[in-house]
Parts: structure tokens; C-alpha cells; sequence
């Protein structure tokens, strides 16, 4: 029957000139459950703990060539072996040279003669603090990585969040704003707006008999070919903030900050002929054999005499007024039809 081998306490390297030092000290540490190595000079000694670094060095301090002040300082200088805690071991007993190997790097000092116990007891103590150090250096590099997981998680959360909330404000046929998109940024610029707030109302001429012969799909197609053309001429023409919404059907609004009546209806005519270019056949239009728009337009201060619902509402006077007297109309509200635009 086998028998299991008790795994180590930890790797200890001991570098002292006194052969005999060495064989005590490695009996004394293998007994007690540690991986012992020995060598007898500083150079030997460093290239030793840097083949395969050990968990704790003893380092006598009088020795030829390298003291034992020079190994250590050698030590904490190369990466590799900065990390590992020296206990100086030396018959020098003065404070000035305890100071000495403090300053060098040494995290202990045994005075020779040697006290088994406590030899023992240091080792023991700065093991366990070197355990305890490796182990709070493993959670913080694992805290590190969870932060940097929590970080990226946030990242994708935040562009899921983005992503949903434009779904939210989209509509499904036309990839244009919704209706619920349009009232909350309308609302949002009369709250914040310095200037004149325009609104474009722009409806689809005979869109239902369009429907109606040409199929639901061919219906479909032609708003979303008229969301082109309607944003290619905000593009050229309108602020960089302006917002186009499918308002309802076959209905669209655009907004228009700091825009006034007269620039609004610039743009209202730009995009009727942006709408013509397009060219939609339209064989059941009673006033053109392509698809046409009418559009109303107002403009307001958004001051407290008026809400967006009056914007709105003027906008929607003057698109009745546009259908009612022809169609493929311009109509400003409070201009009549002195001052409609017609399209081709």
C-alpha cells in the first residue's frame, strides 16, 4: 500500500560559507517539512534563486567575494527574485549591522549562535506573512478582473440599453422616429429652446386609393421610399437637430428648432421636390401621376401663453388648409392660401 507524501511547507534557499552552518540548518528545516536547498557562496547563491525562486532565503552576511548585503541588494534589484524575503543569519550582533540589513532589503535578522526555536518561529512567521501576501495579491488581481468583467458588462449593458431605447423610439415600417419619439422631443425642445420652434405636418396625397389598388406592400415601399426623400432634403436644408417622425399612417411631422416660419417653409418646399424626384407612380391621383405630399406648417416661442399641443395644432389648421384646397400644397398657419405653395 502507498503511502502520501505530506506536500511541503514551502522552498527555502540557505546561502552561507560555513558548510557545517548549512547542514545544520537544512536538517533542522527538512525534519520540519520544508524543501531545503544549500549553497556555500553569494554567487552560486543568486544564480540558484534564480533558476527556480524560492519562498524564503537565509543569507549569511560575512562571506567572501559577495557579502551577504551585496546578494541581497542584488536580489531586490532583479524582478524575478524581489519579491522573496530575506532573514539575515550572522554572528555580528551591533544594531548598526541589523540597521544595515533592514536597509538592504532583509525582512528579519538570526544572531548565531543559533536558537532552534527560533529559527523555526522566524521562518514560520515570515512564510505566513508571505503566504497571507501572495494570497492578498491573487484576490486583488482577481478583484482586478472582476472589476474590468463588471466594467465590460456595464459597456454592453449601456449599448443593450441604447440599443432598446432606440428601438423604443422607432418606428417598425419606416425606421423613422415614432409618434412616441416625436412628443418627447418636441417637449423636450419647448422646455429647453432659446428660438422659434417650427413644426412640419406632411401627409400623403390619395395614400388610401394608392393602397387600395396597388396592395398594402406597394403601400408599405412608398412610405419608406418617401422617409428617403423627406430626410434627404432635412440633410441639405433643415438643423442638424431637426427630427422626422412618422406622426400617424400615412402622416409624417418634423421638427424644427430654431427654425422660424419663413425658414420652415424653405425646407416644407425642398422637400416636396426632393418628394417628386422620387417619382412614385401613382396612376389614382386626381392631381398628378406620381405621389405628392401636402404640408402645414407653424411656428412658435415657446413661452408659457403655449404648449406644443398649440404648435401641433397650428400645424394641423394649415395641412387641412393645404388638403382642402388642392392638395400638393405649402400652407404657413395664419398665411391662408395668398401664400400656399404648390408642387409640380
Amino acid at each position: 500500500m502507498s503511502q502520501t507524501t505530506e506536500p511541503s511547507k514551502g522552498d527555502i534557499l540557505i546561502i552561507d560559507d560555513t558548510p557545517n552552518n548549512v547542514r545544520l540548518l537544512s536538517t533542522l528545516l527538512t525534519n520540519h517539512g520544508y524543501e531545503v536547498r544549500g549553497v556555500i557562496n553569494g554567487e552560486i547563491g543568486l544564480r540558484a534563486a534564480r533558476s527556480a525562486v524560492p519562498d524564503l532565503i537565509l543569507l549569511d552576511i560575512s562571506m567572501p567575494k559577495l557579502s551577504g548585503y551585496d546578494v541581497c541588494e542584488a536580489l531586490k534589484a532583479d524582478p524575478l527574485t524581489q519579491a522573496v524575503p530575506v532573514i539575515f543569519i550572522s554572528a555580528f550582533n551591533e544594531v548598526g549591522d541589523k540597521v544595515k540589513a533592514f536597509e538592504v532589503g532583509g525582512v528579519d535578522y538570526i544572531t548565531k549562535p543559533f536558537q532552534w526555536a527560533e529559527v523555526l518561529a522566524r521562518v514560520q512567521n515570515q512564510l505566513k506573512i508571505c503566504l497571507l501576501q501572495k494570497q492578498l495579491q491573487a484576490r486583488n488581481t482577481q478583484l482586478h478582473l472582476e472589476i474590468q468583467e463588471r466594467a465590460k458588462a456595464e459597456v454592453a449593458l449601456h449599448a443593450a440599453n441604447e440599443k432598446l431605447q432606440a428601438l423604443a423610439n422607432q418606428d417598425g415600417l419606416t425606421g423613422t422616429s415614432n409618434r412616441r419619439h416625436f412628443d418627447d422631443y418636441l417637449l423636450r425642445c419647448w422646455q429647453t429652446g432659446q428660438g422659434m420652434i417650427a413644426l412640419i405636418l406632411c401627409d400623403v396625397d390619395f395614400f388610401k386609393p394608392f393602397n387600395d389598388h396597388y396592395g398594402h406592400l406597394e403601400g408599405d415601399r412608398c412610405l419608406q421610399i418617401l422617409v428617403q426623400a423627406i430626410q434627404s432634403a432635412l440633410d441639405l436644408l433643415a438643423p442638424h437637430h431637426s427630427l422626422l417622425a412618422r406622426y400617424g399612417g400615412e402622416e409624417f411631422a418634423i421638427v424644427l428648432p430654431e427654425t422660424d416660419i419663413h425658414q420652415a417653409q424653405g425646407i416644407a418646399q425642398g422637400i416636396q421636390a426632393h418628394v417628386a424626384q422620387a417619382g412614385i407612380p401613382h396612376a389614382y391621383s386626381t392631381i398628378h401621376c406620381t405621389v405628392t405630399v401636402s404640408l402645414g406648417i407653424a411656428a412658435l416661442h415657446p413661452t408659457a401663453d403655449f404648449s406644443p399641443d398649440d404648435l401641433i395644432s397650428q400645424a394641423d389648421q394649415a395641412l387641412y388648409m393645404a388638403k382642402s384646397q388642392g392638395r400638393n400644397q405649402v400652407i404657413c398657419y395664419g398665411q391662408g392660401s395668398a401664400n400656399r405653395y404648390g408642387g409640380s
